[in-house]
């Protein structure tokens, strides 16, 4: 099969055609000078490039013009530009500049594309000026040098078009020279390199802007993780109990929340590139999503706790909808019929794939001391929700109840369990299609994840549930706290219809008081980009009554399907009031950080925050949810009064 070759021009926000898109006009490469353009390699971000010695590390870039493929090697072609080691192919990401503190870089660069005048960012010394750069007309070739100054996670980016949205600036472009991109690392002195290296980058589809940016152009992208989209990306091997460390660096456009499945992570540190924050013990937290702005880097750890397959991916849902694949008939990799379900076919972009091993000591579990509750959780169509489209819904009962089954409801019902008593949730489907349900932050063993064709083992993966069907999902929850089931199957539209809800998981011997533990469940109503949001099922909801001197709970969910950047604030007048944080997606905040601070927060796509809040007199607040993404079109913000007597 020939290659095909895409022009990138103009990116739009994430927008609902990751659903409808069809795949890109291509045309195949003629028999031209442009047919023997170089194939881009794909870096796995593994081997530093350039050679160090005595202190110095040397190293010659150019910046040249190639063919890549985001996907498999037989799939569509995009020509692009892209950093090489001179006498080596151009690669996806840029060669890896790796040294330790205190290092001389002396870096070669030639600008090899023809007719482009090259702006390089990033090769200088860090913490740095990102108005440091060096232009390069075509064919031209400098010498830079410099420190490496401060350890940390930062890269080097390049442009040749200049043209980015004018609300944004730095590293967001989105054509043709979207791949000049890579990291720069530096390694406290004597340390080891036992780290992993990624590197987001975003190519966007041409069509985008022949149609002056209309969101349902037929149209594809490539959102790439080390130069590949899911399910091309690296599969990672680890075993339970290993101390897994990442580095990631967020080059392209884009925020992205990134969702670990399974296990927690630990944030140790942050940064934009320029400067690299490393946190402290005071100042670390545990999550399962954190959120990644355009040019940020972070670094992580965590340490897988059971065997089986996982993900880790970004949570807004147009970066991983398969609406993105340049080629929609490719199923990925070696896949089997199993395996083609959902996971290979229903997913692409910003997704990883994790393999885990037993313990190689694995210690035995310890047997439960509460019974066995059981519950019963059915999806459903509620006909007529959103015109003529159907709302999807879940209802919730004990299994030991004979009472009749109680009606849907958006969102779903709170399911409410107690940590360390076991739960069998039997998930019926009623719905005219099939579904999956994913139990967000909840730590428990690979098979009940809820990615039907990936969770779980070799020759026991979770099943799609059928129309008609039910499957069974069995835990422990381990700890307190807030966290979200949803669908994890043609998540885009069925999410915004409806098929998610909050979990509650309280210390044995609570229960839930619903006047003090308030849930703030945020989403949108219906299946379309261009619809409202709505705070617990309402898109207008009625005033919250509060009373004076009493301390409430509020559990803040963002279960949007697009929405990274959406804002929680409790307001007096213009001015945000006092509340102390006490949890970040189901687990509690260490005691560092149990603080008062003003009553305004990024909630991002995947996260819970959850924060208590206590007036010591009678007041008139309001409580203010906002998204930014979609001001301009649809109702977007949400204004509910708070009368505190």
């Amino acid at each position: 099969m020939k290659p095909t070759l895409l022009l990138a021009m103009r990116p739009t926000p994430y927008v609902l055609l990751l659903l409808i898109a069809a795949a890109v006009p291509t045309a195949p490469l003629a028999d031209t000078a442009e047919e023997r353009l170089p194939e881009i390699a794909v870096s796995d971000n593994r081997a530093p490039r350039g050679r160090l010695h005595k202190g110095v590390l040397a190293l010659e870039l150019e910046a040249r013009e190639g063919i890549w493929y985001p996907e498999e090697r037989d799939g569509p072609g995009l020509r692009v530009q892209a950093f090489a080691e001179r006498g080596h192919p151009p690669e996806i990401p840029g060669p890896m500049i790796r040294v330790p503190e205190g290092t001389e870089i002396q870096v070669a660069i030639r600008n090899a594309i023809p007719g482009a005048t090259l702006v390089i960012h990033g090769l200088h010394i860090r913490p740095g000026n990102a108005d440091d750069t060096i232009q390069l007309a075509p064919g031209e070739r400098r010498k830079v040098l410099f420190r490496a100054g401060a350890p940390g996670t930062y890269y080097y980016w390049a442009t040749t078009t200049g043209e980015v949205l004018p609300e944004r600036t730095g590293v967001e472009r989105y054509g043709v020279d979207s791949q000049l991109n890579g990291a720069l690392i530096i390694d406290p002195r004597g340390a080891r390199a036992d780290d992993r290296v990624f590197v987001i980058s975003w190519w966007e589809n041409p069509a985008m802007r022949a149609t002056g940016g209309d969101p349902f152009v037929k149209g594809r992208n490539a959102i790439v993780i080390n130069g590949r989209a899911w399910p091309y990306t690296e599969r990672l091997t680890y075993r339970v109990g290993d101390l897994v460390r990442w580095r990631w660096i967020s080059a392209g456009q884009g925020n992205h929340p990134m969702h670990l499945h399974g296990s927690y992570y630990t944030v140790d540190s942050m940064g934009d590139g320029e400067r690299d924050a490393t946190l402290n013990a005071d100042q670390r937290r545990v999550v399962v999503t954190q959120l990644m702005k355009p040019g940020s880097t972070m670094s992580l750890t965590w340490m897988p706790q059971e065997p089986g397959n996982w993900l880790f991916h970004c949570h807004v849902l147009a970066h991983i909808s398969p609406g993105l694949r340049l080629r929609p008939e490719g199923k990925g990799p070696s896949v089997t019929e199993e395996e083609s379900h959902h996971a290979m076919e229903e997913m692409a972009g910003l997704v990883l794939g994790l393999h885990v091993l037993p313990s190689r000591a694995a210690p035995a579990r310890k047997q439960p001391t509460m019974p066995l509750r059981k519950l019963r959780l059915v999806a459903q169509p509620l006909p007529g929700r959103y015109g003529k489209d159907p709302a999807f819904a879940f209802s919730l009962q004990e299994e030991s109840t004979e009472s009749a089954e109680p009606p849907g409801r958006v969102p779903g019902p709170p399911i409410v369990l107690t940590r360390g008593q076991p739960v069998e949730i039997t998930v019926l489907n009623k719905l005219p299609e099939p579904t999956s349900v994913h139990w967000h932050a909840m730590e428990l063993e690979s098979y009940y994840d809820g990615i039907a064709g990936w969770s779980g083992t070799p020759g026991h993966l979770a099943p799609i549930i059928q129309p008609g069907a039910s499957f069974v999902a069995s835990f422990i929850p381990p700890r307190a706290g807030t966290f979200i089931y949803h669908t994890h199957l043609d998540d885009i539209r069925q999410l915004s219809s409806g098929l998610y809800g909050p979990i509650i998981v309280l210390e044995p011997g609570q229960s839930l008081d619903p006047e003090t533990d308030r849930i703030m469940l945020i989403s949108v109503k219906g299946p379309s980009d261009n619809t409202a949001i709505m705070l617990n099922g309402e898109t207008d909801p009625g005033p919250i009554e509060l009373k004076q001197g009493v301390r409430y709970r509020f559990r803040f969910i963002n279960i949007t399907p697009h929405d990274p950047l959406l804002t929680v604030s409790l307001l007096s007048g213009s001015s945000p009031v006092m509340w102390r944080a006490v949890a970040k997606d189901g687990a509690d905040l260490p005691a560092s950080q149990l603080t008062g601070r003003p009553a305004r927060q990024t909630v991002s796509v995947g996260e819970t925050y959850d924060f208590e809040f206590q007036s010591p007199s009678a007041a008139e607040l309001r409580l203010e949810v906002f998204r930014p993404a979609r001001a301009a079109i649809v109702q977007s913000q949400i204004t509910v009064p708070v009368h505190v007597r």
